[in-house]
């Protein structure tokens, strides 16, 4: 047999990147733990744009989403201790912020309904969705507005796969979902959004 062969404890480039990054996680966590201010800064710096971008796609304002990453960010201060202890050396930061991130955005939608009999607060966001039967560019707010008619878990769904482009198993990480449960909810949240650009449609024939 010729040609080189590949030593078994090689790993794939991507596969020893991503070892690289967990490993590398896990050291911030433990530093985090021991109070160490560097690290914790290190961590917003790094994180907070994504965290923001998600909050304020999924609720809209942006007082209301830097308040959203600022609590994300206070939780992992609070919860370093106990993470970097189950860590063993290796957790993926980013996916755990963006849970806590869309989990604290779901709750303040939650609670502005409650308050405001159902009112979801409007979307001042201008990108568009990523799908051309749902939404072209010139036909921006009227995707905004059917996106904050979507129950908050689709909306979240939505805002994860095309807005931050992530693949279908760090989005359904995000939402602390199995990739089947999430991937049932996208295909609901994209059936709603195209019945309801369909009906539109119909609406602007007659």
């Amino acid at each position: 047999m010729t040609g080189e062969q590949t030593s078994p404890d090689c790993e794939p480039s991507g596969r020893h990147s991503a070892t690289q990054s967990a490993a590398r996680d896990a050291g911030l966590v433990a530093q985090i733990a021991k109070r160490e201010e560097a690290a914790f800064r290190e961590v917003i710096v790094e994180h907070s744009p994504i965290l923001h971008r998600i909050a304020y796609r999924m609720i809209g304002e942006a007082q209301e989403a830097e308040d959203i990453v600022q609590e994300a960010m206070l939780r992992l201060w609070d919860n370093a201790p106990k993470l970097s202890q189950n860590a063993q050396g290796s957790i993926n930061l980013g996916a755990w912020l963006k849970r806590v991130t869309v989990n604290l955005a779901l709750d303040r939608i939650r609670l502005a309904k409650r308050i405001a009999g159902n009112e979801v607060p409007e979307q001042e966001d201008g990108a568009p969705l990523s799908d051309a039967r749902i939404v072209e560019s010139e036909q921006v707010s009227l995707a905004r507005a059917m996106i904050t008619q979507l129950p908050e878990n689709q909306r979240a769904a939505i805002v994860l796969t095309y807005y931050e482009e992530m693949p279908n198993s760090e989005a359904a990480e995000a939402m602390d979902l199995n990739i089947k449960a999430f991937e049932s909810l996208l295909y609901r949240a994209r059936t709603a959004l195209r019945n309801a650009y369909e009906a539109h449609e119909q609406g602007d024939a007659r």
